[in-house]
């Protein structure tokens, strides 16, 4: 296999891209009793041999994306947004299921999403894109809507028709139920087309787009980074773990803010600002969500499932606690919105001069927004 196929983890940011933040809407639509819109992108990510630029690519981009499509709305409503990840192509999976793994199930837990990304190993081995297609078409729990945007998105270099299960019955099978598939070629556009990736996409109402793998990410610094950073760090302390996971998923937190810093400062500005969405939720181990979503959970959370600065608090003393928390949070996330805007502004006035490479972030945003407007969901640009 060669560098090439390393566009499948660059599929895996964009797809968090596409990803509308959830945050306490002050829309003063009326409450609707049908089902919460869904946005729902499955990234598939081909870890065969060795894809270093294109991994490095990827991993630099999944804030960037996920702030991008943050803003997206419909009907007034925040959606929710479910990411799900999959690698195939590796020598290390199995060949009685074509080398294709399940690494998680449609989610909305971004830190769960980056963990597993940074975990992934390239190995040698054989690309089968419809075998690929057929697992995550079948395996995992789409939404029934059709007004609901599904996306399946592919990147890699290798014919997009190896392995026993034909991609065209994969690709018409997807888009029965809805699913669109967005297919990237890491290499020539029109070798891409030769090799059947373009057909992929339009047989299944999707976009085919190709990129340089080997594109160097120009993350620009702004004069507004440092105060969003240090915001991040005020930010993390409003949260309050609590239950079995509730310390593990804290440091968990921290581990992701260590690795999007590890692609440089930019990017780690760009995750805290995604911290501050409301596509960034936690509220299965953060106590400040978990009472937005429910506020008398607390009432059945036990002492010892406590931070131990609450465990000795009554629980009037301990709802006041997080609801002091709930109150600062949102004071930090404003503060950073509001600076983001500025920063925005200023990579935007940078970008006119310098130009945009043929990089993921760049060919992606630009289809998915088109798909997710043709499903009335409203994206801020």
């Amino acid at each position: 296999m060669t560098k090439l196929s390393m566009g499948m983890y660059a599929i895996l940011f964009l797809l968090l891209s596409c990803s509308p933040k959830t945050t306490n809407s002050t829309d003063s639509t009326p409450v609707q009793t049908t089902a919460k819109s869904k946005i729902q992108v499955a990234l598939c990510l081909d870890t065969s041999n060795s894809m270093d630029g294109l991994i490095d690519q990827t991993k630099s981009q999944l804030w960037k994306m996920v702030n991008e499509l943050a803003s997206s709305r419909r009907d007034g409503e925040i959606p929710d947004i479910e990411l799900a990840l999959y690698e195939y192509g590796n020598s290390g999976l199995s060949a009685t299921v074509g080398y294709v793994r399940q690494v998680s199930v449609l989610t909305t837990d971004l830190d769960l999403i980056s963990e597993k990304l940074f975990e992934l190993k390239t190995n040698g081995g054989d690309e089968y894109c419809g075998w690929t297609i057929q697992s995550v078409t079948d395996d995992l729990e789409w939404s029934k809507s059709n007004d609901d945007l599904k996306l399946i998105i592919m990147a890699g270099n290798e014919p997009f028709n190896q392995g026993k299960v034909d991609y065209k019955i994969s690709c018409k099978a997807a888009i029965s139920k809805g699913i669109m598939i967005n297919t990237i070629h890491c290499g020539d556009y029109e070798t891409g087309v030769r090799t059947f990736w373009k057909d992929g996409a339009d047989l299944s109402d999707g976009e085919y787009m190709n990129i340089n793998q080997d594109a160097k990410v120009v993350h620009i610094e702004t004069p507004f980074d440092t105060e969003i950073l240090e915001l991040n760090q005020r930010l993390n302390d409003t949260y309050i773990g609590f239950g079995r996971s509730g310390k593990n998923r804290k440091e968990m937190q921290m581990e992701q803010d260590v690795n999007a810093a590890s692609y440089g400062e930019a990017n780690n500005v760009e995750r805290a600002v995604s911290k501050s969405k409301a596509a960034y939720r936690n509220e299965e181990w953060d106590l400040v969500d978990a009472m937005k979503k429910d506020d008398k959970v607390l009432k059945d959370v036990k002492t010892e499932d406590l931070p131990e600065a609450m465990q000795a608090m009554t629980k009037a003393e301990q709802k006041e606690y997080v609801e002091k928390k709930a109150t600062e949070r949102e004071e930090i996330q404003t503060k950073i919105n509001d600076l983001n805007t500025k920063r925005q502004a200023f990579i935007a006035e940078k970008q006119k001069t310098d130009g945009a490479a043929l990089t993921l972030d760049n060919v992606m945003l630009k289809a998915v927004r088109k798909q997710a407007e043709a499903k009335r969901f409203l994206i801020k640009k």
